[in-house]
Formats: C-alpha cells, sequence, structure tokens
C-alpha cells in the first residue's frame, strides 16, 4: 500500500547517508565464497525470482567489510533511488521560525509550567526554617534541572532517535535493527536491504559490542526482559498523559484563589474540568495548527517567567545566586534529612516533560528542540525559580502558593491568563507524545490496532487516535475529582515520569553499548549517574504512593497488562500459522488447478505469515467450490524502521511453479509510515508492481541466458554480470542471478492460458523468441483476471487454549485476548473494501 501518487518499483537498493565509494559491514554465509557475498543492498534474487523460500533465515552468518559500494538490484530501471530525507531538513529562515514557535507549543509545554507548581509542594514536604532551607531547595532545582533536562536529553538522548522518531519505542525498534531481539519471529534477511535500515552494525575491533549482540539474540530470557522495560515504559507515558494535564490545569486555576479570595477549592476543580473537556476536544485539530496557534503563547509565557524573575531579584535579594553553588544542597540535608529526602519528590516535577522533548521528536529535528531548549527555555526556567527564591527569602509564609505570590500585583491577571494557556498547552505535551507511542507500539505488534487520523497532510507523523484521546479525558477527570490536592497528584505525577525516565535510561545504556559503541567507562558513568539519580527521586515519591498517587500505578498496570496480554497471544498466533502451513508437496500433490475449480479472477488472500503457504488457505480449497485463476498472498508488515520508501514497499516472490499462478506479496510499512489508499489505488498499485516483478524475472532469465553462452570465452566475468546502463553507469550482478534454480531436475512450465492445454517445451522458435512470447502470455493473463474481478479473501484465524492449558492461560487467552482481537480494527478497514468484494473464512487454532 503506497502513496497514490508515486509509482512503486520493487527495487530494493535505494540510496542510503552512505556515499557509494565507501565501504561497508555485511553479512556473509559461513560457507559462501567471499567473491559471492550478498550486502544489504542487494537483492535476494535467487530466492525472490523463482520460488518462495522457508530457509531463508537458517544460514549462519557473521560479519565481514566489503569493498565500494556497488547497486546491483535496480537492474529493472537501471537507476538509483533518491535518498530518503527527513521531512524537517534543509529549512529556509521563515520555515525555521514557524517550526520554532510549533516546538514551543508542543514540545515544552510540560516542563514549562513546572514553576507553577515545583516550589509550592516542595516546600508543603518541608516546611521553611530558614533561608538556608530555600537556598539549599533552589540548588536541588537548578542543579535538577540543568542533570536531567538538558544534560540527559537534550544532549545525549535526544541523539538516540530513530531517524528522528522519538520516544520508548523508538528506542526499542533501534535495538531490534540491530539485533534480532523481537519475540515475534517474522524477521526476513531481505528486510535488512532496506534502505532506511542504515544499520551502524558492531564492527570487529569492538568484541564488546559483538558479545552483546550475540548474548541478547540467543538468550529469550533477555529478550522478555527488554520487552517488559519497554512495556513498563510505554505504561507510565500514558499515565503521564492522563497526570500531566491533571496537574497543570489544576496548579495554574489555583491562582484564582490567590486573586479572588470568595474563590473555594471546590469551584477551581469545577472550572478545571470545563478546562479539560475543552482542552482534548480540540485535540483533533492536529499538532501542526494548535503548535502554530499556541507557540506564541507560550513564547510570551517564557518571556514573562524571565521577566518576573528579573524583577523579583532586583527587589528582593540577588544574594539566591549563591544557589548555584551546590554546597548548599548538602546544607539544606545536613539540616533536614528526613524532610529534604521527602521534598525530593516535589524537586522532580522542576524536571516533568523531559520524556516529551524524547518522545514528541517525531514532530520536529534534533536541532530545532536542542537549540529552543538551551537558548529560550533553560535560561527563562532558571530566572523564574531564581526570581520565586528571591521572593521567598523575605515572604516565607507565601511557599504554599509560591508562584502567583511573587507576581507583581499589577500583572497579575495578564500573568494568569497567559499561565493557564501556558498550562493547557503543557497538557497537550504528553497527549501528543502518548498518541506518538502508541502508534508505534500498534505497529510492532504491542497494541491493539485504532483508528488513527493523520492531522497534517505535509507531515505525516502528526496522529491523533480518538479512543485513546477520550479516554484519557474521562481518566483525568476522575483523578481532578478525586485527587485535588496538589501534593498528592504531584507524587502521582513524579512516580509516572519517574518510571518512563528509568527505562529510557536503560534503554539508552544498551544504545550505548550495541550501537554507538562508547568507550565502557563513559556508558557506565551514564548509568550509574542518571539511573541512580532517578531511583533516589523514585524512592521519594514511592514513600508517599498510599495519599492517592497509587491511582495513577494502578493506571499504569492495567496498561502494561494490555499490551503483555497483546503482544503475547499474537506471539502464539503466529507461531501456530507458521507450524500449520500447508508444505509445498501438498501443492505439488494437488496440482496446477488446485485440487478444484479456478474461476477467472484475481484473490488476494490477507495473512500475517511472511513465509510459506498459510494453513488458512487450505480451509478456502475445502470451503469455496472454486478458487480464483490467480492468488496472491498478502502480508502487510511493519519492520523497525521509522519508514519505507516508496520503492522499497512491495516484495514479491513466486510460490509453486508459473502454471500455479500463485505469488507472495509482502506490503513492507514503518512504525511511521501512513496506510490512507482505497481498495482502487492498491489494486492498481499491486497489479502494476506485478507486471513489473514478472517483466524483471524475464529479464534475469534472459541474462542468465546470454551469459552461459559467454562463459567460455571470458572467463573473467565468470560467476557474475555487468549491465552498462543509458548514463554509462556501471552495474555488477555479483552472483548468477538464477544459479541455484538451474536445477535440471526441477521442470519449469511455461506460462498457460486459462484453459488447460499444454504448450510443448521444445518450441523450434529461437529462444528469446519464445522467452518474449511466454511472458506475453503471462501478462495477458494476468490482465484477463484482473479485468474479471478481485475478491479479498480474508481468513480470520482466532485461537483458543488447549483444554489442558494452565488456568492463567485460558483465562488470558479465552477472554482477554479474545476480548481485544475482537474489538480492534482489521488491517483491511483502511482500504475501504466495498462488502461485495470480501470473503472471509474463519479459523480456530489450539495453542
Amino acid at each position: 500500500m503506497a502513496n497514490p501518487k508515486t509509482k512503486s518499483h520493487h527495487s530494493l537498493g535505494g540510496e542510503d547517508d552512505l556515499d557509494s565509494t565507501e565501504s561497508r559491514w555485511v553479512f556473509q554465509e559461513d560457507e559462501e565464497d567471499p567473491s559471492e557475498i550478498e550486502d544489504f543492498d542487494a537483492a535476494d534474487l535467487r530466492h525472490q525470482a523463482m520460488f518462495d523460500s522457508d530457509d531463508e533465515d537458517n544460514a549462519e552468518q557473521r560479519l565481514v567489510r566489503t569493498g565500494p559500494r556497488i547497486d546491483s538490484f535496480d537492474v529493472e530501471a537501471l537507476e538509483v533511488p533518491g535518498a530518503h530525507r527527513n521531512d524537517y531538513e534543509d529549512v529556509s529562515v521563515g520555515k525555521g521560525i514557524v517550526l520554532a514557535f510549533q516546538t514551543l507549543g508542543v514540545v515544552f509545554g510540560d516542563v514549562g509550567t513546572s514553576p507553577l507548581y515545583t516550589f509550592s509542594v516542595m516546600f508543603r514536604k518541608a516546611p521553611i526554617n530558614g533561608n538556608e532551607d530555600i537556598l539549599g531547595a533552589l540548588s536541588l532545582v537548578l542543579y535538577t534541572l540543568i542533570l536531567i533536562p538538558l544534560v540527559k536529553y537534550v544532549l545525549v538522548v535526544l541523539w538516540a532517535n530513530d531517524d528522528g522518531e522519538g520516544g520508548t519505542f523508538a528506542l526499542y525498534s533501534l535495538i531490534c535493527r540491530n539485533a534480532k531481539v523481537s519475540l515475534l519471529p517474522n524477521q526476513l534477511r531481505s528486510d535488512a536491504r532496506i534502505s532506511g535500515f542504515r544499520l551502524k552494525v558492531p564492527s570487529a575491533e569492538l568484541e564488546r559490542s559483538l558479545k552483546i549482540k550475540e548474548r541478547l539474540e540467543t538468550s529469550v530470557t533477555l529478550k522478555k526482559i527488554l520487552l517488559l522495560f519497554v512495556l513498563a515504559g510505554i505504561s507510565m507515558v500514558m499515565a503521564n498523559g492522563v497526570v500531566t494535564p491533571a496537574m497543570s490545569v489544576l496548579s495554574s486555576l489555583n491562582g484564582l484563589k490567590v486573586g479572588v479570595d470568595a474563590i473555594k477549592q471546590d469551584e477551581v476543580v469545577m472550572i478545571s474540568v470545563a478546562c479539560l473537556v475543552i482542552l482534548f476536544s480540540v485535540q483533533k485539530y492536529g499538532t501542526s495548527k494548535v503548535g502554530l496557534a499556541v507557540g506564541p503563547a507560550l513564547f510570551i509565557w517564557f518571556c514573562s517567567l524571565a521577566g518576573i524573575g528579573i524583577y523579583n531579584l532586583v527587589k528582593y535579594d540577588s544574594s539566591v545566586l549563591r544557589a548555584f553553588n551546590p554546597i548548599h544542597i548538602y546544607y539544606f540535608f545536613a539540616r533536614n534529612p528526613t524532610k529534604a529526602w521527602y521534598s525530593l519528590g516535589g524537586c522532580l516535577l522542576c524536571a516533568t516533560g523531559s520524556e516529551a522533548m524524547f518522545a514528541d521528536l517525531c514532530y520536529f529535528s534534533v536541532r530545532s528542540v536542542q537549540l529552543t531548549f538551551v537558548f529560550l527555555v533553560l535560561p527563562c526556567l532558571l530566572l523564574g525559580y531564581l526570581g520565586q527564591a528571591a521572593y521567598l527569602m523575605e515572604n516565607h509564609a507565601d511557599a504554599g502558593n509560591a508562584f502567583y505570590s511573587s507576581v507583581p500585583s499589577g500583572a497579575f491577571w495578564p500573568t494568569f491568563l497567559v499561565a493557564n494557556i501556558a498550562a493547557l498547552i503543557a497538557s497537550r505535551a504528553m497527549t501528543t507524545a502518548t498518541f506518538s507511542c502508541i502508534k508505534q507500539s500498534a505497529a510492532l505488534g504491542c497494541f491493539p490496532r485504532l483508528k488513527i487520523i493523520h492531522t497534517s497532510r505535509k507531515f505525516m507523523g502528526q496522529i491523533y487516535i480518538p479512543v485513546i484521546n477520550w479516554f484519557l479525558l474521562a481518566v483525568s477527570l476522575v483523578l481532578v475529582c478525586s485527587i485535588s490536592s496538589i501534593d498528592e497528584i504531584g507524587n502521582a505525577y513524579g512516580i509516572a515520569e519517574l518510571g518512563v525516565m528509568m527505562m529510557t535510561t536503560i534503554l539508552v545504556t544498551l544504545v550505548m553499548l550495541l550501537i554507538w559503541q562508547i568507550h565502557i567507562i563513559v556508558v557506565l558513568s551514564f548509568a550509574v549517574v542518571f539511573l541512580g539519580l532517578e531511583l533516589t527521586f523514585f524512592s521519594s515519591v514511592l514513600w508517599s504512593v498510599t495519599d492517592g498517587s497509587w491511582i495513577i500505578l494502578v493506571f499504569a498496570v492495567i496498561m502494561f497488562f494490555i499490551m503483555f496480554v497483546w503482544n503475547y497471544g499474537s506471539k502464539l498466533k503466529y507461531e501456530t500459522e507458521v507450524k500449520q502451513k500447508l508444505s509445498m508437496d501438498l501443492m505439488q500433490e494437488l496440482g496446477c488447478n488446485l485440487g478444484t475449480i479456478r474461476a477467472p479472477g484475481i484473490g488476494l488472500l490477507y495473512n500475517e505469515l511472511v513465509k510459506g503457504i498459510p494453513g488458512i488457505f487450505g480451509h478456502f480449497l475445502t470451503t469455496l467450490p472454486a478458487i480464483h485463476s490467480m492468488i496472491i498472498f498478502v502480508s502487510i508488515k511493519y519492520v523497525p524502521v521509522p519508514m519505507v520508501p516508496q520503492s522499497e514497499r512491495f516484495l514479491f516472490r513466486r510460490v509453486c511453479q508459473r502454471s500455479y499462478h500463485i505469488f507472495r506479496c509482502i506490503a513492507r510499512y514503518g512504525y511511521k509510515d501512513v496506510r490512507k489508499e482505497n481498495h482502487q489505488t492498491f489494486e492498481q498499485l499491486l497489479m502494476e508492481s506485478l507486471e513489473k516483478f514478472i517483466r524483471r524475472e524475464a529479464q534475469e532469465r534472459s541474462l542468465e541466458s546470454e551469459g552461459d553462452d559467454d562463459t567460455d570465452s571470458e572467463d573473467e566475468y565468470s560467476g557474475s554480470r555487468v549491465l552498462i546502463a543509458p548514463n554509462g553507469s556501471v552495474y555488477s550482478l555479483g552472483v548468477p542471478l538464477l544459479a541455484d534454480f538451474n536445477d535440471t531436475t526441477i521442470p519449469i512450465p511455461n506460462f498457460e492460458a486459462s484453459t488447460s492445454e499444454e504448450t510443448n517445451l521444445e518450441s523450434p522458435k529461437p529462444a528469446v523468441v519464445d522467452a518474449e512470447q511466454s511472458l506475453e502470455r503471462e501478462l495477458s493473463f494476468i490482465r484477463k483476471a484482473k479485468e474479471s474481478g478481485v475478491v479479498y479473501l480474508l481468513g480470520h484465524g482466532d485461537i483458543r487454549a488447549r483444554k489442558d492449558s494452565w488456568f492463567i492461560k485460558k483465562l488470558i487467552i479465552n477472554y482477554f485476548y479474545a476480548f481485544l482481537r475482537k474489538n480492534c480494527r482489521r488491517g483491511i478497514t483502511n482500504l475501504s473494501v466495498p462488502h461485495s468484494h470480501l470473503m472471509q473464512v474463519g479459523m480456530t487454532y489450539m495453542v
């Protein structure tokens, strides 16, 4: 399923960022001659050109370094596709300013509103006993801001993006692409030839990386532990999407109690509920529109923070600048060890929203996020906290509502208005991040499929998920109405934020070891410093979990359970379908008519298998009175890359001999790709791609035949082929294209028409003319089948636990997974196929 405006090729040799003359790391078979190395950019021509092979991944592989890059798979077009570029590269100055405003509105709203509540929560947990306590708390806040948002996220974590995609699942997909750690056994070697993979495989010089990679790939336990970490991180991101709106809106509206004495807490809660409903209602209008609209408002907010901070520093006490000396943190803990440790849960709130910078990275470039944070966001936040501390040095009693109390009386209501707008923006930050993470997890098989709306025609990463949007609203309203205390909601906020922070630290550490290949001292320093810091904060917030913040933990556990059940059930279903696939011997016994009547037309059988003949096909043969004259097994497969170029979307293979007219089509998508075509567009693209595949197959046979004639006279090209493109470029085909299939024991029948009349294999005409006629006959057969109509054969394979299974397994599979599968969207839904073109057959597997 490709973009309707883009023609689809079968060539898998797209350019990546490497220069064509650079040497690269590639996989080589253990028993393979070095001269016949098959690199990432070459096609699996020997498998793809003839029959579908089940043994593609069985061979052992090792890493070797090759010479200069030679693109040999673009034979059909004799051209090299352009590189797949990021949407936000090479923007003009005007677009850069617009992008900066959108960055403010989408990414930094959460961390930007932290001054509303950080000091208030801290000093409610650790009351002020003197000015030294204010300096200690301020020093804690300053260095938390510097260490977590700046050093960890802006300077390190943002670079661990997956081709511009951020978030927990982007880290997981990056690891999956460099080591086979996915539990779903649907990986193909041909996936590594997608240009988007751009593998930075471990080099031979770094044995540590190779050992880690081997250990991860061979240990099922480590794979499961890694997946559990990822699912825990995603569940905490969703918990953040619930608690962020509640905390931001409620804390901003608490200013009413400062400005209007008659306002009570219940009225504040009611107004908060109304604001939350409005906030989630406008979410559907898209990140681009909303981000551009609220970007200037948030810019005003940051300027207000800086202005108020400078005013308070000048008016009250500029000596708070001494807090940049970290010795005051030591003094703070020395005087009040228990209360200081207890206040860490409030201190962490200054860094909330750090994960949003990474999770929302898919909307913007790394450089725009870094520059905006370093030169605008961080200085304004530091000035805001310094100003509040300067005010509190002379007004200890106002610590319970430090921000609004520190605002000059003449600027109170304008500041209140801007603060509430900023709070609404902050609420959107983690909601947007939640949408991104759920789409990624669903694409990689860890979340049920949901309806996803793309809100921007230009930037496909900007999405909206209605079900999740209203679900987050409902839980946020419950949280605000049941826990109206800022302290308790702040504690819940800290639990959710720290959970995803710790998972990010663990995954980035693995990326450093496996992919970046940084010195072990640097890796250990990163892991020890930041994981130790986050565990310390986590111990503080867990101490108060009984105050009401347990609600957010329950929510995170529920989301974790849903993702675990879906992944577990999907894995069992796929493994069962692999075991019950039909054998090639059975297909040979049935013959080209498949033991039934072949009616004119094309049948597209959707199935998740990427290799072999699905068992559900046998169910179709025994259930239906006839089967279509042409069958195409279509598998929609998501690979661990953000986007798959259109030229590399489809992978075609022939199943059985030509006379069977059975093909396999694997439509490959990245977790960021869009599927919005209607069924007519998809059918047209599929038929065009199939014709190109057949023409290329005939071309390869012709080249192979010509090469056999020249073998004796040109020994220097023995075992290889060279093509010269119209532009003079030389393309080496490296290995004989169909050498593995030129076995005289395997009959290669000619293409047949819709009748059963046999054709003479030994034609008196020259071989080239006979090949051309054979090609035209098959193409004519395909066109006639297309004119007869296309029917979508949907095989719904359900799973049930065996009677002798454990009770827990029966409960998970027969009830929880069955419920999720029944209520999720089918893969065919995106095509909007009319019911008259659908044919469904159900099949139940016992697992």
